[in-house]
């Protein structure tokens, strides 16, 4: 009698756990796509400095080009405005902070203003521009006084405006004569994020409805064809690229006569910037202006700088004007950690404006450089 008991008992358990199995299984096959299937790695962050290819995008051989499609929206240009000014603001920038600390005096004394021209010179606003401002500031101030902060603010603004400027040419020359490309050199030292701002540029141009093609002649920095490849990808731009090592000038010259023949509206080129090695960087800058101006004319060439290195980006400055005529300035970096003055001497250095800023390190962190925009941001509270 136990053992027929027992006998059955366990032909029960059984049944049970086939029916739990049956059911368990039942549910797993009925799951919609979007909860069983495995969330997707993020894509990976663009560095210049880590130097390493991104395994996403394939290589491309050597004298090709690399079609890719289109992943990424760039930001409209006149939306990221708004996002870039409030980060110069004076609750992120030191030089901002520096020019309304007059605003906020009981009165000017000889310390106050003192404290003021140290402020603005250690902001990178050089010498000069500082003792510009700052006398100006005292004849318009010290008559009136400063009882009323908005008229201090409007004289702090005419100010600003008047040495940063607002009559410059800041547009970018993309459009080539009589249906060619227009070219695009971008120079600078390594280590300034060149690479990494070129492919931020193609998403401004991108967003401006121009059909671009990159050029990697960067030839001698590892993995930088395969970085720029990267951002071209996620935005939908080829990218003509040679050999690790090869001729720089010969990889822009088959850049821009793909453009050319595929009838792109910009072509960019990526340069070298081992700046370590002067005398051959600057023969090689001058052959790869030569050398692409054999089939159309450069019509920009835009000097990337560190916002983050203050004068040592004037010395920077000052070699790469030898030896290409520079047409604008690019200034990358300028977010909390720089101080903001060093639009000013910069400009006044080469005679060229800033024409883009770049604030952070998002892929639509890069704006066109308006003056009035920029001096607003630096007075805004």
């Amino acid at each position: 009698m136990d053992i027929f008991f027992w006998l059955i008992l366990g032909g029960v358990l059984v049944a049970l756990l086939i029916a739990t199995i049956a059911i368990i299984v039942g549910k797993q096959s009925t799951l919609p796509d979007s909860e069983a299937a495995e969330e997707l790695p993020s894509a990976p962050d663009i560095s210049e400095a880590d130097g390493q290819p991104d395994p996403e995008i394939p290589a491309v051989s050597a004298g090709q080009s690399g079609p890719v499609a289109s992943t990424d929206a760039p930001e409209p240009v006149a939306s990221r405005l708004a996002r870039l000014r409030r980060r110069l603001s004076a609750s992120n920038n030191p030089f901002a902070r520096g020019i309304l600390s007059v605003l906020s005096a009981d009165h000017l004394d000889a310390q106050t203003w003192e404290e003021l021209e140290s402020t603005l010179i250690t902001a990178d606003l050089g010498v000069g521009p500082t003792t510009q401002l700052v006398d100006a500031l005292r004849r318009e101030l010290e008559i009136d006084g400063i009882a009323d902060p908005v008229k201090a603010k409007q004289v702090l603004r005419a100010e600003l405006l008047q040495l940063v400027g607002t009559e410059a040419d800041r547009s970018l020359h993309v459009t080539g004569a009589d249906g060619a490309p227009g070219v695009v050199l971008v120079v600078g030292v390594n280590g300034t994020g060149k690479t990494t701002t070129i492919g931020k540029l193609a998403r401004v141009l991108v967003a401006d409805g121009h059909t671009v093609l990159l050029a990697a002649a960067d030839t001698f920095r590892a993995a930088a064809a395969e970085q720029l490849q990267t951002w071209g990808s996620r935005v939908g731009v080829e990218v003509v690229r040679g050999s690790e090592g090869g001729d720089p000038a010969s990889v822009a010259f088959d850049a821009v006569a793909k453009g050319i023949a595929d009838g792109v509206d910009v072509v960019v080129v990526d340069t070298a910037g081992r700046l370590h090695t002067k005398s051959g960087l600057m023969d090689e800058l001058g052959k790869l202006k030569r050398v692409i101006e054999r089939k159309v004319p450069v019509t920009e060439v835009l000097l990337l700088i560190d916002a983050t290195t203050g004068q040592n980006g004037l010395a920077q400055a000052r070699v790469f004007a030898e030896v290409v005529e520079v047409t604008g300035i690019v200034l990358s970096k300028l977010d909390g950690s720089a101080k903001g003055g060093i639009v000013v001497p910069v400009q006044r250095e080469l005679g060229v404006p800033v024409k883009l800023i770049g604030l952070g390190e998002g892929a639509d962190d890069l704006a066109p450089f308006d003056p009035e925009g920029f001096v607003d941001a630096l007075l805004a509270e």
